[in-house]
């Protein structure tokens, strides 16, 4: 299957994004991927993030994070006076883009490609640059870097040419027509700057050039065929189309919510089953550092919701590995629960901070998250919950999943009295009404689970877990409200709101008057045109939090306000970029913060479509 485009004459031709010390905005990415890894595409061809061959490796093209060190892989024109379209080829995470110059026009083909049988052992980056109009003189190079390891680049001469190795990882390059060069060093194999590889060609109308990374870790690296790789890309659409055929949206906004639902996809790690949070570490969520995280781990909490979208799109296969692995995770890792794991199942390690010097030079850089051993009793609630719809949409829990979540209901029961981190992993302790409303959903679910037969507590279990969840209630009602503000507070005694309280609208916890208010309340201290901020105070640390505000969405329709859900609805999906992407937070002047693509943030715009679709057609 070969793409079809259209004429030059439609297509929205603009300026690309300037180069500043070797930075571009995080709103000029768009985002390949091949279930394994993911790559960053930049606007201007150049590839800035690209991990291999796993999304947690640490990545030798890392640009984004290290303009100088970091590693890229460049493709764009000779000339500076270009202009740029691009677009996914429609029902895949396949990226065209478009250069239109004084002299012709290219079109690029990016693609992680992906096999006969599935996924490849190995990972193939290909670049399929086809002339369209005229001539166009182009120039590339491969310039890895290893700012997250500690081993230097070398060059590796072997009977089929030179690879570039950083520890025990192996890149090669291959192509056709590509004009290439060979990698130089300082003749010792170890070189003082970058290894590279580098080379330049000019399009004609209908030429056809090829360029394919091939990257591997710790195994024999495999030297693909340029015709071979070629006929990959379009394998690899006809894969995607195919797993289209399965994803099915007939309700409003379908073009955010495919693009948001394969954005989701790019984040599943095929190989386990794990659902990564964001594809890439230390994106910056304010200007002024410091909170540059690593989100290539899978939270409990975003699987969960995860699972939660697919499963409404008829999905099989990726929900119940997902629901799989998390369980084995937390069986192999028990009796406590853990917030989240490494995509291997691993508990992570203590972060570490890398030798990058942060995007636009904001650091420091870290390789792991901090979150790792705080309670946060939302995590009840996420696999409950989770579990409650798995089960309701017609599978079956088995014995040793019945005992972990029977137990689990327990520990909400026991748990929700005490402090902990909250669900934005606070260092401070307190009393978190989000926290004590997740509690409620994690025992609300348990009791449904039970109704149904799929849970077997104990008679005096179950009484238990109906007396907590009253005694919740009525917590919440004592603590958690304030007359004054008009508004359920963040912790008791607190003037500060917060927007996760919204995540209890669609849960049943609250869909009457006083989830009405906090919407309006947090929709004003909180809010910047139509998105918000976390919580209280959060305006003079970091950027608007994307999610928060398709929550407000999903809590509008549930209190029966559709039309203005519907309204603010409409105003979020025109904050994704030129191809549907979303980051972590976004700044008051628009511009993306923080790690991308955002899981939480494109599910959060998925479920609040689901939401409205659901609740406006009863």
């Amino acid at each position: 299957m070969t793409n079809t485009l259209e004429p030059t004459t439609v297509r929205n031709w603009r300026t690309p994004s300037i180069r500043e010390d070797g930075y571009v905005p995080l709103r000029s990415y768009g985002v390949i991927g091949d279930g394994r890894t993911v790559a960053l595409i930049a606007d201007d061809g150049q590839i800035d993030w690209l991990p291999m061959p796993e999304m947690d490796t640490d990545p030798v093209i890392a640009g984004i994070v290290d303009s100088g060190k970091g590693g890229r892989f460049e493709l764009r024109p000779v000339t500076d006076d270009f202009e740029v379209d691009r677009s996914y080829i429609p029902g895949s995470n396949v990226l065209t883009t478009r250069f239109r110059t004084p002299t012709g026009v290219v079109e690029i083909t990016d693609a992680l490609v992906t096999g006969v049988a599935g996924r490849l052992p190995w990972s193939e980056l290909v670049r399929r640059i086809e002339g369209v109009e005229g001539s166009v003189d182009l120039a590339w190079a491969v310039i890895p870097g290893n700012t997250f390891g500690t081993n230097p680049i070398e060059r590796i001469d072997t009977v089929h040419g030179p690879l570039l190795r950083a520890g025990d990882i192996n890149l090669i390059l291959i192509g056709s027509e590509h004009g290439r060069t060979d990698p130089t060093d300082e003749g010792d194999g170890v070189s003082d700057g970058p290894l590279e590889f580098r080379g330049a060609f000019t399009t004609t109308p209908g030429s056809r050039t090829i360029l394919c990374l091939c990257g591997t870790k710790d195994e024999p690296i495999h030297i693909p065929n340029a015709d071979v790789v070629d006929q990959g890309i379009d394998r690899t659409i006809d894969n995607w189309a195919l797993w289209s055929k399965n994803f099915s949206w007939d309700g409003a906004w379908s073009e955010a919510v495919t693009r948001s639902t394969l954005a989701l996809k790019l984040l599943i790690y095929s190989p386990t089953g794990a659902i990564a949070a964001a594809s890439t570490a230390g994106l910056p969520e304010n200007l002024n550092g410091n909170k540059n995280w690593d989100y290539r781990f899978a939270w409990v909490r975003d699987l969960a919701y995860t699972v939660e979208a697919l499963l409404n799109f008829g999905l099989r296969e990726e929900p119940h590995a997902a629901v799989s692995w998390i369980l084995k995770s937390l069986k192999e890792h028990g009796p406590d629960i853990n917030i989240f794991f490494s995509l291997d199942g691993s508990l992570p390690e203590d972060p570490t901070e890398t030798g990058s010097e942060g995007w636009h030079g904001i650091g420091p850089v870290y390789s792991g998250n901090p979150a790792s051993g705080q309670l946060q009793l939302g995590v009840y609630a996420d696999i409950l919950a989770i579990m409650s719809q798995y089960a309701s949409g017609g599978n079956i829990i088995d014995a040793g999943t019945d005992k972990l979540l029977c137990a689990f209901a327990d520990d909400a029961c026991q748990q929700w009295q005490k402090k902990d981190s909250g669900m934005w992993e606070l260092e401070e302790l307190q009393h978190y009404t989000s926290s004590k409303m997740g509690c409620w959903q994690a025992i609300d679910a348990a009791c449904h689970l039970a109704d149904i037969g799929q849970l077997h507590p104990e008679p005096d279990d179950l009484a238990h877990w109906v007396k907590n969840k009253k005694m919740i209630e009525e917590w919440v009602d004592e603590h958690g409200w304030s007359e004054e503000l008009g508004s359920y507070v963040m912790y008791p005694g607190s003037s500060k709101i917060d927007a996760s309280v919204l995540l209890h609208a669609p849960t049943g916890f609250d869909r009457g008057e006083r989830m009405s208010s906090t919407i309006d309340t947090l929709r004003r201290d909180l809010g910047v045109g139509p998105l918000l901020y976390r919580y209280s105070g959060m305006d003079d640390e970091e950027g608007t939090f994307v999610a928060c505000a398709f929550w407000a969405v999903s809590a509008l329709a549930c209190v029966g306000r559709l039309d203005e859900a519907t309204a603010l609805m409409d105003e979020l999906v025109e904050q994704v970029n030129d191809v549907g992407m979303l980051a972590e937070m976004i700044a008051e002047d628009g511009s993306f913060l923080g790690n991308l693509p955002q899981g939480l943030s494109h599910l959060a715009l998925v479920n609040a479509a689901i939401t409205i679709h659901e609740l406006s057609t009863k």
